[in-house]
This record gives C-alpha cells, sequence and structure tokens, in this order.
C-alpha cells in the first residue's frame, strides 16, 4: 500500500475572502443559492444566525460539565484510506476540511482541535446529527409514558392521516422505515429534500411559487410501500417525529430539547435551531452547537443516559440502539461504509455487537460513540460537497484506528 500523506490543506474562509472586508464584495457573499456549497459553507456552518432565523435551545445556569485534559498527539496514528493507501490521522484532519475535532476517553479530553477560524464559543452546523438529537429526545418522552411506540402516528397528530404516513408507528419511523415516499436528492430543483430546504427558508423560493411550511410539505408526501419494510434514509421522518413530541408535550421542540436534555448535559453554550415561516425548528438538520457541547451530549448518550447520577434518557432506551438494531432491512448502499450495520432511533449503527453507533450529517458533521472502548469523537467539517465517499471512508475508518490506538 502506498502512503497519501502530505496532502494539501484546503483553504480557510479568511483565505479565500469570504465575508472578508466592509462591507465583503457580492461574490465574496453567500446568498440561499450558495450558502451551504464550497466555498461559502466553510464560512456560513460557523454563522447560521447572521442568514437565518432561530430559535434558543438554552443551557443550564449551573456551571458547565468539566472534562480533565489528557492531551495526546494522535497525528501519527495510521489507518487504510479509500485510495487503497494509508493515511495518518494528522493528514486526514488536515484534508478533510476539518472545522473542529474532539476526543474523549472516558472523561479526559485526548484531542481537541479548532481549524478555519472555529473557536470553542462559537456553534457549528450539525446537519443531520441534529436527528440524532431528536432520536434520543423521543427516548426520554417514552420514558417519561407520553409516547407509545406501536402507536399510528396520525393517532397523535390526526393531520398526517392524509398522507403517506397514515398508519406508520412511531417506532417505524424513529428507525426510517415508514413506507412514504421522499427523494432524499440534495440540489435537484424538485426533489422532495429540495421542497423542504425552501419550506424551512435554506433556499429561495421559485417565482410564482407560494412558499410552503415544513409540515406543508409532509402533509403531500403520499404512500409507496408497506411501513415497516426496509430501510430508506429519508430527512422529514425527523421532522414528522418532531411534530409528534410537540403534540403529547404541548410544548415547542427547542423548549423541550432545552428543558429534557441541553439543560442537564451540563451545557456551556446555548444550542439553537433554524426555523421556518411558522416558527417550526428544523428538526432534520437545522441544529447548531459548540464541539464541546455536542461532546457532552455525546458522552452522556454513551454512559447509558446518565450524568452523573441524573439518568437523563432511560438506559434502556439507550440500549435498544444497538440491541434493537435490524440489519436485515439495512441494504446497499449503507452497507457499504457498515457492513453490519443498522439504522435505530435516528443513529447510525455500525458495530452492533460492540456498542458502535454515529450520528452522521453531510458536510461532514460526525459524532462516532464506542461504548465498549469508552471512546467518543466528534467532527465537525465543511466539506466541499453534500456526500464524499472517500471522506465518509476515512472518517470512519480513523476513528476505529483512533479507538484502537487509545485501548
Amino acid at each position: 500500500m502506498h502512503d497519501t500523506s502530505n496532502r494539501q490543506s484546503p483553504k480557510t474562509a479568511r483565505e479565500i475572502g469570504i465575508m472578508q472586508g466592509f462591507p465583503p464584495p457580492p461574490e465574496k457573499r453567500p446568498s440561499l443559492d450558495n450558502w451551504d456549497l464550497a466555498p461559502f459553507n466553510r464560512w456560513s456552518f460557523q454563522n447560521m444566525r447572521r442568514l437565518f432565523p432561530t430559535v434558543e435551545v438554552r443551557a443550564g445556569t449551573d456551571a458547565p460539565r468539566r472534562f480533565a485534559e489528557t492531551g495526546q498527539d494522535l497525528s501519527d496514528i495510521r489507518f487504510d484510506a479509500f485510495d487503497g493507501g494509508t493515511s495518518s490521522v494528522g493528514d486526514w484532519l488536515a484534508a478533510s476540511y476539518t472545522d473542529g475535532f474532539l476526543v474523549l476517553k472516558g472523561d479526559g479530553i485526548v484531542a481537541e482541535t479548532y481549524a478555519n477560524d472555529f473557536a470553542p464559543d462559537i456553534a457549528h452546523l450539525g446537519q443531520s446529527v441534529s436527528k440524532s438529537l431528536i432520536g434520543t429526545l423521543a427516548g426520554v418522552l417514552h420514558g417519561e409514558g407520553v409516547l407509545d411506540l406501536a402507536e399510528p402516528l396520525d393517532d397523535i397528530v390526526p393531520e398526517l392521516g392524509q398522507c403517506g404516513y397514515a398508519g406508520c408507528t412511531l417506532d417505524q419511523a424513529l428507525d426510517m422505515l415508514s413506507g412514504a415516499r421522499f427523494t432524499e436528492d440534495y440540489g435537484l430543483p424538485d426533489s422532495d429534500m429540495t421542497r423542504v430546504d425552501v419550506a424551512s427558508g435554506w433556499r429561495p423560493v421559485r417565482d410564482g411559487e407560494i412558499k410552503p411550511t415544513i409540515r406543508d410539505v409532509i402533509l403531500t408526501l403520499p404512500q409507496e410501500r408497506p411501513h415497516g419494510e426496509s430501510f430508506s434514509y429519508r430527512s422529514i421522518e425527523t421532522d414528522v417525529i418532531a411534530w409528534v413530541l410537540e403534540r403529547v408535550s404541548g410544548t415547542d421542540l427547542a423548549t423541550l430539547l432545552s428543558d429534557r436534555i441541553w439543560r442537564r448535559i451540563g451545557a456551556e453554550h446555548d444550542g439553537y435551531f433554524t426555523v421556518d415561516d411558522a416558527g417550526t425548528a428544523l428538526a432534520d438538520g437545522g441544529f447548531n452547537a459548540t464541539l464541546r457541547d455536542y461532546a457532552r451530549f455525546a458522552r452522556m448518550v454513551a454512559d447509558g443516559g446518565r450524568v452523573g447520577p441524573d439518568q437523563i434518557v432511560p438506559q434502556d432506551w439507550i440500549e435498544g440502539i444497538c440491541g434493537g438494531a435490524d440489519p436485515s432491512k439495512f441494504g446497499d448502499p449503507y452497507t457499504l461504509l457498515s457492513p453490519g450495520g443498522a439504522y435505530r432511533r435516528f443513529w447510525w449503527v455500525h458495530e452492533p455487537e460492540k456498542g458502535v453507533f454515529m450520528a452522521r450529517g453531510v458536510f461532514g458533521q460526525l459524532i462516532f460513540i464506542d461504548r465498549s472502548a469508552d471512546t467518543v469523537i466528534v467532527k465537525m467539517s465543511s466539506w466541499p460537497d453534500y456526500l464524499v465517499p472517500s471522506f465518509s471512508h476515512d472518517a470512519v475508518r480513523a476513528c476505529e484506528a483512533i479507538t484502537r490506538a487509545l485501548s
């Protein structure tokens, strides 16, 4: 195998000139057409509040949870890269558009890196890492006895009886096993995903069209197959579950997440969601938080839903992520990265027998949890495209190599 080290590092937003100057030149300002694409996302993923309306997910007033700092140099750890060669963790971090990177072993921060003007007090867009927070929040409400996993969604939100989610159970939607049609094609003008982007304010409304809300889009989706048949990744499922959580609790999603989780994990900073014109939080990808606060959330999950003596999420809900995974419904192309994997409660199950699972978002957002190795890894990125298979592969292989080295 050949060595893939010394790959060129991408330029930062500052080096490119994005939003530099008073005022910045027009060609260096992100727009609704390009804010999440290269090179503008190198700036915008850390500045979502300057682009979109948002709602706070408030942290508590107690002192934030502290971690010991047991720094180690991980840069020379090597792994098998996508291109058939080997790479070091240091070169991978430099080449993969990293904004922030943090490794926890137990309660100790082994490594913490910031790049591209990212900093400990700046919130970064989580993209679909947001989904895993919503799945975890559902676990809290289930533990409170207000959610029945076998109940059809339209029994809770009757409006859903008008669309393809009629008859789909809560448990099926949490595992993205519904039979509703949703085209998860990024950037294509007529895809369902683009319709959600327009509804959430992330894309411009086309001439002559009326801007919908996120929930308007949900109600247009038909059923195309039986519920529970097989997994298919569809972002909108998270927004459906968020609607259910708000309806059963009588509380908006941001307040609900703050009260049940964010205030209780020792978060240091407020998080926030982007919202649509109806004030609905974009549950499937609109959450933003600081690097350490993502790590605090992940540490709580890795610890079975507990922070110290406080059981925040029922332990059996966390155990059920890997323990309840069904790889038989999880096929190509998803098995390319996780051959024995599954999708459960809005988490990507990588190695269920070892308790390894992930929260993943487009453009390179990642929370990697290995419960058997007591290790949590968080990476925030601004990749040049939504999906980069080589980057996805190398991220998982690097995390596996780091976990082995620390064990």
